[in-house]
């Protein structure tokens, strides 16, 4: 069977796309609002956020464009130190730095008088960022999460070589002295998304707006970051759509055993890997009709 993948190019039919940019703790964020065409009156908002490293061009303003193709509002954005947005500081993937910029998208959208509610949609790695916001902002109605990776600490550090591996890392993250590697590759081994799909695909993820790098600052802050603990909180109704074969089943269902908020599951067939959710046109399809209709019902 050919598989066929989304282009992650900046336009659908049906849709208009309008760049906006907003402030986070003083640092200028960019970012694409997307609408349906011809649309009046306020409508349902959403704010969609993208596995780690990525910026607004990839899964997020995919997503968004999905969105507003089913009558919504929705908002993908480059968070600090990614993209075309400001920070000093590059490459970082820092939890608390990018939930921070979520609770901004979202003071931004609820200024908008053209948005009528507002609901937050996290891919993969930002699902942890996007949880914790939706559990803690009362402004955001509703939470979706698609190929959720929902990691703590002990979950890290099996995935990534074990206790000694990841306190290894953690320390050159300490004395990091602004070292950024390649962040995904075929050919240079200490790339973090080593012979990753997507990433290092030139017709998917690998596109001329991606930084394609990766701050060794951002151990520490990634690896200590307990994406389960908003679970405790979250009392919204929530939706997760993924897959047997997602990239941490296990962080899923540990969220959904711990989380007494209302949740929905889709899962799609187990062929449908994390990085095809990013982009595979028709699991992208299946999520972004689910989502949609959660977030609008």
């Amino acid at each position: 069977m050919t598989l066929i993948n989304l282009q992650n190019t900046p336009t659908k039919a049906g849709v208009t796309s309008e760049a906006v940019s907003f402030e986070s703790n003083g640092v200028t964020l960019k970012g694409t609002l997307f609408k349906p065409e011809g649309a009046t009156g306020a409508l349902p908002g959403a704010i969609v956020t993208g596995a780690w490293t990525t910026v607004k061009e990839q899964m997020p303003g995919t997503y968004a464009r999905e969105l507003a193709s089913r009558g919504m509002a929705a908002l993908a954005f480059d968070f600090t130190g990614w993209g075309e947005s400001g920070g000093e500081t590059r490459y970082v993937e820092d939890p608390a730095v990018k939930t921070a910029d979520i609770k901004a998208a979202t003071d931004y959208m609820a200024g908008r008088d053209d948005i009528a509610d507002l609901s937050g949609l996290g891919v993969c790695a930002s699902s942890g960022y996007m949880a914790e916001a939706v559990a803690d902002d009362d402004r955001l109605n509703k939470l979706a999460l698609v190929a959720p990776w929902l990691h703590d600490p002990e979950m890290a550090e099996g995935i990534y070589g074990g206790p000694e591996a990841a306190k290894g890392l953690i320390a050159a993250s300490e004395s990091d002295d602004g070292a950024v590697l390649t962040a995904a590759s075929t050919t240079d081994n200490t790339a973090p998304m080593f012979n990753a799909p997507y990433y290092t695909e030139e017709n998917r993820g690998l596109i001329a707006a991606y930084d394609n790098k990766f701050a060794v600052a951002t151990w520490k802050p990634w690896l200590t970051y307990d994406s389960q603990a908003s679970a405790d909180r979250l009392s919204k109704p929530m939706m997760m759509v993924g897959s047997a074969s997602i990239a941490l089943p296990a962080g899923a269902a540990a969220y959904e055993a711990r989380t007494k908020a209302p949740l929905e599951k889709v899962w799609l067939g187990d062929d449908v890997t994390q990085f095809d959710f990013y982009d595979r046109a028709d699991a992208v399809k299946a999520s972004a009709d689910a989502v949609a209709d959660f977030f609008q019902s």
